[in-house]
């Protein structure tokens, strides 16, 4: 971790949903989500204010034998947005505690906040973390 690494880093990134990242694409083996209406997924929604936060502490790292992974997400998703929209997510980081990182999210969809909250991830060594999870997948 750079010493550049600190409260007070924010990022915007816009994304326009597609048909693929609404709530029937989200798991297409589920035949409940099949009917839902076509909005954007909240799963999807989840994953694009990572990315979001991923993208405001890259420059601050050793990328990419440092890279971050979410621990935690506490997060509204308060309002429909159809596939075509744009959607802005907002982050900025709150808190540096060691390796944790502590993020303030938001986005909306031109229209409508559709989501608020907070977002913790973690600083990982990478090849340490494979090495980890390799073992793991060995253990089964």
């Amino acid at each position: 971790m750079k010493n550049s690494l600190k409260p007070g880093i924010t990022n915007e990134l816009r994304f326009t949903v597609p048909e693929q990242k609404t709530v029937p694409g989200l798991y297409p083996e589920a035949p409940e989500f099949q009917t839902m209406p076509p909005v954007f997924a909240t799963g999807y929604l989840v994953g694009f204010l990572e990315w979001a936060c991923l993208q405001s502490v890259i420059p601050h790292l050793d990328w990419p034998r440092e890279q971050t992974v979410g621990t935690h997400v506490n997060v509204s998703h308060e309002s429909a947005t159809p596939p075509g929209m744009t959607v802005t997510a907002r982050t900025k980081l709150i808190e540096v505690d060691g390796r944790r990182l502590v993020f303030e999210v938001e986005a909306d969809d031109g229209v409508d906040l559709i989501s608020r909250g907070s977002h913790e991830r973690y600083v990982i060594d990478t090849e340490r973390f494979n090495a980890k999870v390799a073992k793991k997948k060995e253990s089964t």
